[in-house]
């Protein structure tokens, strides 16, 4: 039995429940392996003192601090994350917090290895941790979590020696393992681990029109899900929506971003078809995506986004840029276009799209490799081998 500890800064709560639901989804599937056993470390970031009292952190400082969570055992210990100071000190006060927690775990529980879901701050801690343990650490890059921590001055070194002092690497793509390197990562240990998709749950329906009424759509449709972040480039398929007359754009998603966005429509004067739905249930996210005709993200920087492939699950065609393992997934015109994050060249791309679409079952077809089953045996295997291959077991 494979005793592991899953350690993730990126994790749903009451508070939130869309939160890290692909670490969730794939926390679930390792917890269900009959050779696993798994508990699991959700540590929840808060500023000092008195500014815990505002109204964005204190729900969070009102979870319980252990829980039963879809059958997980999860702890919930806080860690003092000091504003305006760039993330610089966030790991070594997340290493702090988690001393305690892990040592009475540890009286019950030996782990053997520590599965770290988000690079930062969950990396660099859990490396100094698993010298503290004597267990191996394994560590999963996602995205953001390499590419603005492992770059932003005040971090990336903390990113980089994590990567050098971890047993093992994970990468969501080739094009984020390339980065990895790039940042300084030793090669040899990273390998790619691709997420997976509920192909039950996320898969074509019998009739688009219906389901696009339902929504108070008539015409084409295209979907963008991704939190409201400059780096998502809704901005960029508004603007490219506002130059396809008739097509109708819904965003699912919430941010920092939202007043910008309606400003945009507004100016565009196109609020009667580009809408903005703000954080959409999990459970409502298939028939959203399966309505659509076009699913678009004109992201910046991706390490290989979930509704890539869960469009592709749903028959959904996809237009998106050139971020992360892009090329990975658009292998061929039935999965839908990569082009630049350029609003005429979207324009274009779903204008083509819409034009000649594929079958459904061509671009279900395409989302094949993309299990949870798959992603469930690929991560089993690599943390047993960095139990067996670790050194102080000989």
């Amino acid at each position: 039995m494979l005793r592991v500890l899953t350690l993730s800064t990126l994790f749903p709560d009451a508070t939130r429940p869309n939160f890290g639901g692909f670490v969730e989804r794939q926390t679930l599937g390792l917890a269900a392996h009959p050779d696993v056993d798994l508990k699991m470390v959700a540590p929840i970031g808060l500023p000092p003192g008195i500014q815990r009292n505002v109204r964005h952190y204190a729900p969070l400082a009102k979870l319980p601090h252990r829980e039963r969570w879809k059958g997980l055992d999860v702890h919930r210990p806080r860690f003092t994350a000091v504003p305006f100071t760039k993330g610089r000190h966030h790991a070594a006060a997340l290493e702090r917090a988690l001393v305690p927690v892990l040592d009475a775990i540890r009286a019950d529980f030996a782990f053997d290895v520590i599965d770290v879901s988000f690079f930062f701050p969950d990396g660099p801690a859990a490396v100094a941790l698993g010298k503290r343990y004597g267990v191996p650490v394994s560590i999963k890059a996602r995205g953001s979590d390499v590419h603005h921590w492992g770059e932003a001055p005040a971090t990336a070194s903390q990113v980089r020696s994590a990567g050098q002092g971890a047993a093992g690497l994970l990468a969501v793509s080739a094009a984020m393992k390339a980065d990895m390197v790039t940042l300084g990562m030793p090669v040899e240990r990273i390998m790619v681990h691709h997420t997976g998709v509920d192909q039950d749950r996320f898969r074509p329906i019998d009739d688009r029109i219906a389901a696009k009424a339902r929504l108070g759509v008539r015409g084409p449709l295209v979907i963008a899900i991704g939190g409201l972040l400059p780096r998502k480039g809704h901005d960029i398929v508004i603007d490219a929506v506002a130059a396809l007359p008739g097509v109708t754009l819904l965003i699912a998603g919430h941010g920092p971003a939202r007043a910008t966005l309606e400003a945009q429509i507004a100016r565009l004067g196109v609020g009667d078809r580009v809408r903005l739905l703000g954080a959409v249930p999990h459970a409502d996210v298939p028939g959203l995506v399966a309505a659509a005709d076009v699913s678009a993200l004109a992201s910046s920087s991706e390490g290989l986004a979930n509704v890539w492939v869960e469009s592709l699950a749903c028959g959904t065609p996809i237009v998106i840029t050139a971020a992360g393992g892009a090329c990975e997934v658009v292998t061929s015109p039935d999965a839908g276009r990569v082009t630049i994050g350029d609003p005429l060249a979207f324009a274009g791309a779903i204008s083509d799209i819409l034009a000649d679409p594929p079958s459904s079952e061509a671009t279900r077809a395409m989302a094949a490799g993309f299990t949870w089953e798959r992603n469930t045996a690929t991560l089993y295997a690599h943390l047993a081998a960095l139990v067996t291959n670790y050194p102080s077991r000989g």
